[in-house]
C-alpha cells in the first residue's frame, strides 16, 4: 500500500541535479529533515510526523578562502548535498565547484572545509565535488571532478576532521557513491562507486580501502547507485537499471525502466524497494529480492 502524504513546500526550485534530494528522518523527534540545492543556496525544511508544521531554513554556500584568492572569483554552484549518519554523530556535507564543506546536522555551524585545487586543471575543465556516502562508521567518502574519492575520518566530535585515503580507480568524473544499506553477504564490498563514463568500483571499506571489483563502462553514464544486501543497484542514462553482485561484479538482472535519463534511485533497506524516477516524468517502484535457493537477484515493478 502507498499513500499520499501532505506535500512540503521548499523556499525555492531545484537545480535539474543528479539525486538532488536528501532526506534525513528523525523518528524520536518525530520530525524529518529534507534538502536540495538551487544555484548557491541550500534549501532545508524540517517536518513534524503528522506533516501540518513546518521549519524552513536557507543555507548560502560559503567559501574556505577569501574571495580574492579563488582563480574563478565568485561563489561555487552547489552539487547535491547529503547528510551522513555516523554512529557518533550526523554530518550535513556540502559539495562544489570550489570545495566540501561539512556542518553539523541542523546547518547551524560548519565544522570543516576542503578546497578543491583548481589549479592543477585546464581553465576550460569543470572543477567539482560530487557523490556523497558515509562508510564504515567513522569515513566520509566525496567524489571529485578529476575522478578521485576523498575519504574523510570523521572523529566522534570537534573539527579534527582528516583526509586518511584518496581513492584513485577512476578516469572520469564521480557521480554518485553508496554505501550498504542492509547486510553485506561475506565476501562482498560495503561500497561502491561510480563515475561519468558508467564505470562502478567496489570496495570494501575499513583502515585501509581495497578494491574488490571493477565494472566496466558500456558507453552510458551512471547516474545514481544503491548497495542493498550484496546487490548493486546502478541507474543510467539510458534509462536502464542494472542490478550486479558485489562480491563478484557479476550482472544478475537488466531492466529497461525509463524511456529516458534515470536522475535518481533511492532503496528502503528493509523492504528491499527501489525508487527510480527519470527525465521521462515517471517514478517506479520495484522490488528486489534474492533467490536462497539459486542465489539469483529477482526484481519486479510494484508501482508507476
Amino acid at each position: 500500500m502507498y499513500r499520499k502524504e501532505k506535500s512540503i513546500q521548499l523556499k525555492s526550485s531545484s537545480s535539474a541535479l543528479y539525486n538532488n534530494l536528501s532526506v534525513l528522518p528523525l523518528p524520536d523527534k518525530q520530525l524529518a529533515y529534507f534538502t536540495a540545492v538551487h544555484g548557491t543556496t541550500v534549501n532545508m525544511v524540517s517536518a513534524s510526523g503528522d506533516g501540518l508544521s513546518f521549519s524552513h531554513r536557507q543555507l548560502q554556500v560559503k567559501e574556505g578562502l577569501p574571495r580574492w584568492q579563488h582563480p574563478f572569483g565568485g561563489s561555487g554552484v552547489l552539487r547535491p548535498a547529503a547528510w551522513c549518519v555516523l554512529p557518533s554523530r550526523v554530518l550535513l556535507v556540502l559539495t562544489s565547484q570550489k570545495g566540501i564543506q561539512m556542518y553539523e546536522s541542523d546547518g547551524s555551524i560548519m565544522v570543516y572545509w576542503h578546497a578543491l585545487d583548481v589549479m592543477e586543471h585546464l581553465p576550460a575543465q569543470a572543477v567539482f565535488a560530487r557523490g556523497i556516502a558515509a562508510a564504515s562508521g567513522r569515513f566520509i567518502c566525496v567524489g571529485t571532478s578529476s575522478g578521485l574519492v576523498l575519504v574523510f575520518d570523521i572523529p566522534p566530535k570537534g573539527t579534527n576532521i582528516t583526509v586518511s585515503e584518496v581513492l584513485e580507480e577512476h578516469h572520469d568524473a564521480i557521480t554518485d557513491i553508496t554505501a550498504e544499506l542492509g547486510w553485506a553477504p561475506d565476501g562482498a564490498g560495503d561500497l561502491v562507486t561510480a563515475d561519468d563514463s558508467g564505470t562502478l568500483c567496489i570496495w570494501r571499506s575499513g583502515e585501509e580501502f581495497t578494491l574488490l571489483n571493477k565494472i566496466p563502462a558500456f558507453g552510458c553514464t551512471c547516474s545514481s547507485v544503491k548497495l542493498w544486501n550484496g546487490v548493486v543497484a546502478a541507474g543510467y542514462g539510458n534509462g536502464q537499471i542494472r542490478l550486479y553482485e558485489a562480491a563478484t561484479g557479476v550482472l544478475r538482472a537488466e531492466v529497461n525502466a525509463h524511456a529516458r535519463w534515470i536522475y535518481a534511485l533511492d532503496l528502503a533497506p528493509l523492504t528491499g524497494k527501489l525508487l527510480s524516477g527519470a527525465e521521462d516524468s515517471f517514478v517506479h517502484i520495484w522490488k528486489l529480492s534474492k533467490n536462497l535457493d539459486t542465489g539469483d537477484v529477482e526484481v519486479s515493478l510494484e508501482t508507476a
